[in-house]
């Protein structure tokens, strides 16, 4: 009977034995394939994606199709979030010395120098011609900056055609009584030449032609160019001289294609003159040039300047500053953003705007349309 229980316990060890090692070998064996399969499709959702560019996404290493940056792997606080956005620790901030600035709408102000010249109005510059065709016989003003007053005499002209009508008008003058519309006619032929009344009554007084007649000054001025030396021909009409009034002057500054759209009408703009050192002038931009110079690629903006004292003189050199200059309204959509935060791709210009999520700080890319550009900072609006 002993013998029997002994034989009894020992099957039951082997089978408890044996039960414990099929455990060990099959059970565990299967524990560690889910563990490794669970690895392993883990693996396969592993999503990388680029630092510079998140909405690259990946299902393997590699480069960024944009930049060529090397991909990493998207972190799993990121999963089911915007793909537009890249999330940032602050230790990554800071390591990537990464700044930030609160940005809004706001007018666009830049001071604009310019370099321009003294010139002469062109509205009080007249063009000095001859009313009498012939030969100049003597020059009264012999040189440019020579002051002439209205009235005084310029030159003296001998024309044959002139002596030849004034003969003309003592013939008829011998017979007015009987032809009146002769005479008449004979006078006027005079006084389209511009001679005076009084000198028909002395040609007629004196019964003998003048040979020589006085050309004399419209205006009163400066004398700016001299277009005839002594001993010319002239025509009827012809310019002799250039008499410009420097009582008032223009200054014309030099405005490019790039500031067009910071100067307008009606700014106030403060000048110096390099001949007259140690003193500011002030004035107003009465007039922009419509076009630009094909040569110089510039257009002007005057100033009207007046100039009795005679301090300023035509071609000299002034430069001036226009401050104060504002373009645009708070009433539009134009952000003020500093251009050290814009990223120019070529084809567009995009910014990354911070935002939180999930209590961490992310960056959204948005694309935006460039305005004008001052004092390093860009003026536009996000494009929608």
């Amino acid at each position: 009977m002993k013998t029997d229980n002994k034989t009894l316990l020992t099957a039951a060890g082997i089978l408890i034995a044996g039960i414990l090692l099929g455990w060990l070998f099959f059970g565990g064996g299967n524990s560690n394939d889910e563990v490794s399969h669970e690895h392993s499709e883990m693996a396969g959702e592993q999503e990388w994606t680029c630092s510079m560019h998140p909405q690259i996404r990946q299902d393997e290493p590699g480069d960024c199709p944009i930049c060529g940056m090397d991909l990493i792997p998207v972190s799993s606080t990121t999963s089911g979030e915007d793909i537009g956005s890249y999330q940032m620790s602050e230790n990554a901030m800071k390591l990537a010395n990464i700044q930030t600035m609160i940005v809004g709408r706001g007018n666009a102000s830049k001071e604009v120098r310019l370099n321009g010249k003294v010139q002469v109005d062109e509205r009080n510059s007249y063009s000095q011609s001859t009313h009498i065709p012939g030969r100049i016989e003597k020059l009264s003003v012999n040189f440019t900056g020579e002051k002439v007053n209205r009235g005084q005499n310029l030159a003296t002209v001998y024309s044959p055609e002139l002596v030849t009508a004034q003969e003309e008008l003592l013939q008829a003058a011998s017979i007015k009584e009987s032809q009146p519309e002769l005479f008449e006619a004979a006078k006027q032929k005079l006084r389209n030449w511009k001679i005076g009344p009084a000198q028909i009554e002395r040609i007629l007084s004196g019964g003998k032609a003048l040979d020589r007649f006085a050309i004399t000054a419209d205006v009163s001025g400066i004398v700016t160019e001299k277009m005839v030396e002594l001993g010319d021909y002239v025509e009827r009409g012809m310019p002799i001289y250039e008499i410009s009034d420097l009582s008032k002057v223009w200054i014309l500054f030099d405005l490019y294609e790039s500031e067009l759209n910071w100067i307008e009408e009606g700014d106030t703009i403060q000048y110096t003159v390099n001949s007259i050192p140690g003193e500011t002038f002030e004035g107003v931009i009465s007039f922009i040039d419509p076009i630009i110079n094909s040569q110089t690629r510039v257009a002007t903006a005057r100033v009207e300047v007046d100039n009795k004292e005679g301090k300023l003189k035509p071609e000299m050199f002034a430069s001036g500053v226009v401050t104060n200059t504002t373009v645009g309204s708070t009433n539009k959509k134009e952000l003020v953003i500093p251009k050290s935060s814009v990223l120019w791709t070529g084809e567009r210009s995009v910014v990354y705007i911070k935002k939180s999520i999930n209590g961490r700080a992310a960056f959204e890319m948005r694309e935006i349309v460039l305005g004008l550009s001052a004092w390093g900072f860009l003026y536009g609006k996000i494009r929608t």
